[in-house]
């Protein structure tokens, strides 16, 4: 490469407006923008004046191009982050031998290139920008992880979770950690402080207004971040450094594909048989198979004939989440599409929900009678038919936060011994101790299965092994999903 004599090079600017970065001068300093868009394919021509923009996201990798490219550092005004520095923060927690390594591996991801890093690094930007995520098991640490990576890098930070269960859990952590304000975006405020954490809906809204008053962007449960509208999360801050933490970093739509692209690769992985016995609880998995009714089996054989040979007669083959959705598009104008896409749904309803299933649990409740336990469901029906069969308090989405609050908290302190859920306890919701999880019904994904499991996995002082029960009704779909799950695992 080529590069234009410091007689020949002007000043270039670099800026950030609306969730973009502004670069001017490009051509005046004899730096052909072609050259940075082989390194940033994002580049374009910004209609509204003689510079170029990039999305913000794609901010660490455009100014490494850009200061590859000219001849000294000086050539390069950056302006890009507008926050100021903080003073070194300091966390009281030590890390895990698996956790440290963990954030070692997260922190080897720098992407300051060594020719543009340290010396011509100018503030505020920081010195380190690591980008990358990490899997670990629920219940292994990943926010004591986080906040040792914010101690690590000591810059303006933002922190964006699924929940305001979550958004208050992080909260509470960084105030006692940091003797600094908190500031949150979510839960019906909006306060912007150096550090700040936010729902991903909240950060949605506000990115492209703060994307530049963070040098590091946490994302938990980063696997959210491959939703169509959350993306644009990542692609409108201009955060260098970007962590992602997550159980499930594999999404079944293949968009954590996208999220490696906009957070970063996934840099390390701890998979729970590694934890089990030491850092989390030893562990047991049985399936119990269930014969549906003869009078449910005969339903359900007729509901799923009607769909299946709806499938044969319209060439949808059920494959892909796409290809529901144009099943659900065709039952709006087409009678046959509608009475398919009920009967698959009355189906499921049989499969999910039989009374076998009922009973089964019924056996397990009574082994466990002493024991915490949480019963998972696919959907709010069921979910509610425990609670009423077994009398069992219940949470699902329609359940008010003070009102799950009440029920974790009496389950924590152990008023309640057991509770059922639809998939709204999965993940973002800080779930109490328990040894015993029965999946009565679910979507049979790796992820779901993953995200039950550690539900169950926190340390027990008196070295009880944790139990997991699925219950799959016998020769039906849902017995497929679960054998094709095994066979992948």
């Amino acid at each position: 490469m080529t590069r234009p004599s410091t007689d020949e090079a002007t000043q270039i600017r670099l800026r950030y407006e609306d969730g973009t970065v502004r670069i001017d001068g490009l051509d005046d300093a004899s730096v052909s923008p072609g050259t940075i868009a082989e390194a940033v394919p994002a580049l374009e021509a910004d209609p509204r004046t003689d510079g170029w923009r990039v999305p913000a996201g794609r901010y660490a990798v455009l100014r490494t191009a850009v200061l590859e490219a000219v001849d000294t550092p000086e050539r390069v005004d950056d302006e890009v982050l507008a926050f100021e520095s903080l003073r070194p923060l300091e966390s009281a927690y030590e890390l895990r031998a698996y956790q440290r390594t963990a954030l070692e591996a997260w922190l080897e991801t720098d992407r300051w290139d060594d020719s543009s890093a340290g010396e011509t690094a100018t503030e505020p930007t920081p010195a380190e920008a690591p980008a990358g995520v990490l899997e670990l098991p629920t219940g292994s640490g990943k926010t004591v992880i986080g906040l040792k990576a914010i101690e690590r890098l000591s810059v303006p930070t933002l922190v964006v979770v699924p929940t305001i269960d979550l958004l208050e859990q992080w909260q509470r952590e960084l105030e006692s950690e940091f003797d600094q304000p908190i500031g949150r975006f979510g839960g019906g405020e909006q306060r912007l402080e150096a550090i700040t954490v936010s729902t991903y809906d909240s950060a949605y809204l506000k990115a492209d207004s703060v994307g530049d008053r963070f040098g590091f962007v946490v994302f938990d449960e980063v696997h959210h971040l491959g939703g169509e509208g959350y993306r644009e999360i990542a692609q409108l801050l201009a955060a260098p450094a970007r962590l992602g933490l997550t159980a499930t970093f594999e999404r079944p739509d293949n968009a954590h594909e996208v999220v490696a692209d906009i957070v970063g690769p996934l840099v390390h992985r701890v998979d729970i048989d590694e934890l089990a016995g030491d850092h989390l609880a030893n562990y047991d998995v049985k399936r119990l198979e269930v014969d549906l009714l003869p009078e449910e089996r005969e339903e359900y054989e007729r509901k799923q004939e009607v769909f299946t040979n709806y499938l044969a007669r319209s060439d949808i083959r059920m494959q892909r989440g796409s290809d529901y959705q144009e099943l659900v598009k065709r039952s709006g104008s087409d009678p046959e599409a509608r009475e398919a896409l009920l009967a698959r749904q009355r189906a499921r309803e049989i499969m999910y929900g039989s009374d076998a299933k009922l009973e089964a649990l019924e056996g397990i409740l009574d082994e466990h009678r002493d024991e915490r336990t949480i019963v998972f469901t696919a959907h709010n029906d069921l979910a509610y038919d425990v609670s009423e069969r077994f009398l069992i308090p219940t949470i699902t989405h329609q359940s008010g936060a003070a009102e799950r609050r009440e029920i974790l908290e009496r389950f924590r302190e152990g008023t309640y011994t057991r509770i059922a859920t639809s998939n709204v306890l999965d993940e973002g919701v800080d779930v109490p101790d328990a040894s015993v999880a029965v999946v009565l019904s679910g979507s049979g994904s790796e992820r779901e299965f993953t995200q039950r499991l550690g539900r169950i996995l926190r340390p027990k002082s008196d070295g009880t092994r944790a139990v997991l029960y699925e219950v799959v009704a016998e020769d039906t779909g849902e017995e497929r999903v679960s054998k094709r799950r095994r066979d992948e695992s």
